[in-house]
């Protein structure tokens, strides 16, 4: 095997990459500490689901705690810091200039994860909301805002002070998610927790925060990764880049209108549920475009490429299921069953979580200057992960399949429901720890690639192939 270079071609490691190294290290190494906690938290609620005695005496962990310190983790710990990591380095480096205000950065890195833990805390003492994604105590959500745009502004500044007028498409999501997520968590605070709405319009405004949390902060992030490093592992331009723009509009307008789906029989208008359809409908079109865009990841190669391709497979196949379950002949047997978190799974998981993978593997040689410190970390952690996400939606999918038959049958007892499910949640239990491995071996591979603990020779030599020139014409 060939042996590969130990630093990166001077052309591929800019001083943008230089310059920005701790700041987004930084962001990336909490998201991935993050990660594992996320990873035993929902290890702890898995077991819980077939087992309700572990751990039941203990008051912070209590299965809906366990369930709500998990969500949080996850999506606000995880999520937020990696998308935010990689937001920050795609903008600078199509920005053409080091990233300015990085000391703002680091400063709500610190306080943004500062609020996560104390967020923590409060709901393991018991001082929740009872929103899906935003279960945080309500005296830690100001800070988060606050720390959001310390960290935002560097990405704000290269936008802003970019050299080249034109944008592409990964500057344009990563744009919208930067500017989207406080005003999107601000007014969910407005109305749900500081002014909250009575009656009918409350679910109606927490199933409205829920889908934004998707399709307007989330997904952005994911995609902006996706059209950033999609050109540069294929080696090809997005063939139908003139389409980009419709999708990319396509999703920030309609995306939030599918909240509806998640009252399909509830006390609300019958109009409500009916435009999810129509919005889901609407949405179709955004994942042609990029299904035609990105049709060339099936055959890229590198380091990244495996966890792009699987993460915008279960993209577009999140979006279809999510359009199907909008309409109420299918949501009627899975809307209060385990297919909702199988289908959490495959969007927070197989396709966010995968392109961030993408992008950290793809990232990290850059910021560090070196490869990989072990390429047969990297294949393990693809092998494992793959495995537990489809073990974890599988288990889900067949028991909320066998829940949702249960609760419509007036004869089966709750008891005879849980023998049911029993043998798919200890699937669902033992792809969890598949995961938490995964997701070990990943953070241990960065904190010796960061720290600059050695090298791989198992890494491919195109690791840095792809020169900077390609930066604009294949974003």
């Amino acid at each position: 095997m060939p042996t590969v270079p130990t630093n990166a071609v001077p052309a591929e490691v800019t001083a943008i990459d230089t310059q920005a190294r701790g700041p987004l290290l930084l962001l990336l190494g909490s998201g991935l500490l993050w990660l594992v906690v996320g990873g035993v938290l929902a290890l702890i609620a898995a077991i819980q689901l077939h087992s309700p005695q572990f751990l039941a005496d203990c008051a912070y962990l209590t299965p809906g705690r366990a369930q709500a310190l998990r969500e949080t983790a996850f999506v606000y710990g995880w999520l937020a810091n990696a998308g935010l990591g990689l937001a920050l380095w795609i903008l600078g480096r199509l920005g053409g200039e080091p990233l300015r205000g990085l000391n703002w950065a680091v400063a709500g890195t610190l306080f943004w994860n500062l609020g996560i833990a104390a967020g923590l805390v409060g709901i393991a003492t018991g001082d929740m909301t009872s929103f899906t994604l935003l279960q945080l105590p309500r005296y830690v959500l100001p800070l988060l805002v606050f720390a959001y745009a310390c960290i935002a502004l560097p990405g704000v500044l290269a936008w802003s002070g970019r050299r080249a007028d034109m944008m592409y498409a990964s500057q344009w999501y990563a744009v919208a998610a930067l500017f989207l997520f406080p005003w999107l968590l601000m007014a969910s605070q407005a109305v749900l927790l500081w002014w909250p709405v009575r009656g009918v319009v409350q679910p109606i405004a927490a199933g409205w925060h829920v889908q934004s949390m998707w399709t307007l902060w989330l997904a952005p992030l994911a995609l902006a990764v996706l059209h950033y490093v999609l050109p540069k592992v294929s080696g090809r331009t997005l063939p139908a880049y003139e389409w980009a723009s419709l999708s990319f509009w396509t999703l920030l307008f309609a995306g939030a209108w599918t909240g509806g789906r998640h009252l399909v029989g509830g006390p609300v208008p019958a109009w409500i549920p009916t435009m999810a359809v129509v919005a889901g409908s609407l949405l179709l079109f955004h994942y042609l475009v990029l299904v035609i865009n990105c049709r060339g990841i099936m055959g890229a190669e590198g380091t990244g490429a495996g966890f792009l391709r699987f993460g915008f497979v279960a993209y577009v196949l999140f979006g279809g299921l999510d359009f199907l379950a909008s309409f109420r002949s299918l949501a009627e047997g899975s809307q209060f069953t385990l297919v909702e978190p199988a289908l959490r799974e495959i969007g927070l998981y197989g396709a966010i979580s995968m392109m961030f993978f993408g992008g950290i593997y793809y990232a990290v040689p850059r910021l560090t200057n070196r490869v990989w410190a072990s390429g047969a970390m990297i294949g393990g952690h693809r092998v494992l992960v793959i495995a537990g996400i489809v073990g974890a939606v599988l288990a889900l999918a067949i028991a909320g399949n066998s829940q949702g038959s249960a609760l419509l049958d007036p004869k089966v007892s709750f008891a005879e429901m849980a023998n049911q499910m029993r043998v798919s949640l200890l699937a669902h239990t033992a792809a969890q720890a598949v995961l938490l491995a995964a997701n070990l071996l990943l953070l241990v591979n960065f904190l010796r690639s960061a720290c600059c603990c050695g090298t791989s020779t198992e890494a491919p030599p195109a690791l840095f192939a792809v020169e900077s020139a390609k930066e604009g014409s294949a974003s």
